[in-house]
């Protein structure tokens, strides 16, 4: 009934991060625009992989699991039950911007906690900036 396995789609593939579920528990910057349910702006950023690393675990109940030179992944459990929800960050330093990936791994709704998370983590790299 509950699948808490890591997802399986998890990583960058040709500069692109897993699209989002039709279900609104998914935010993503590589997400049509268009579309108000999933789409959230990258966060603009120029530094490290390892100040984004900082960035994502001066969160609450955020685990980071591996990074490399531009893809960082996170687990964050949710405040009251405790869920597992993915982070997937991808560095584009060319172009100065972070896009990012927070997803639920179970359920269909999430109650804004993932677009939530998004804008907490640009709030913690615009205030570190």
């Amino acid at each position: 009934m509950f699948n808490w396995r890591r997802p399986t789609n998890l990583g960058a593939t040709q500069g692109r991060l897993a699209p989002c579920k039709r279900s609104p528990n998914c935010v993503s910057s590589q997400a049509d625009p268009a579309d108000r349910e999933h789409y959230v702006a990258p966060i603009a950023f120029r530094g490290s992989i390892e100040e984004l690393r900082e960035a994502v675990e001066s969160m609450e109940r955020a685990t980071v699991v591996t990074a490399d030179a531009s893809y960082l992944y996170a687990e964050c459990r949710t405040r009251l039950l405790r869920y597992v929800d993915d982070l997937e960050l991808l560095y584009d330093s060319a172009a100065g911007v972070v896009h990012v990936r927070s997803a639920s791994r179970l359920g269909r709704r999430d109650f804004g906690v993932n677009r939530r998370r998004v804008e907490a983590l640009r709030s913690i790299i615009q205030a570190r900036r």
